[in-house]
């Protein structure tokens, strides 16, 4: 029995997987985050954008009620 048993956490142990990331992922899941970050402050502080915002808060201010 104690072989079969043996046996059993072998083979278990051979599928366990590295479900985790390793710290050169974290890095580059970071420097990711940041450049869209990034991206995303320019688009939304462009003078477009700010157009755009004002317009559609000015319309649904100026709606009657």
């Amino acid at each position: 029995m104690r072989i079969i048993w043996f046996r059993v956490r072998k083979v278990l142990r051979g599928r366990r997987s590295d479900a985790g990331m390793s710290t050169s992922e974290y890095a580059m899941g970071t420097i990711a985050a940041c450049a869209f970050a990034a991206v995303l402050y320019k688009v939304v502080t462009s003078e477009v954008v700010a157009t755009a915002l004002q317009s559609t808060i000015g319309k649904a201010l100026d709606v009657p009620f």
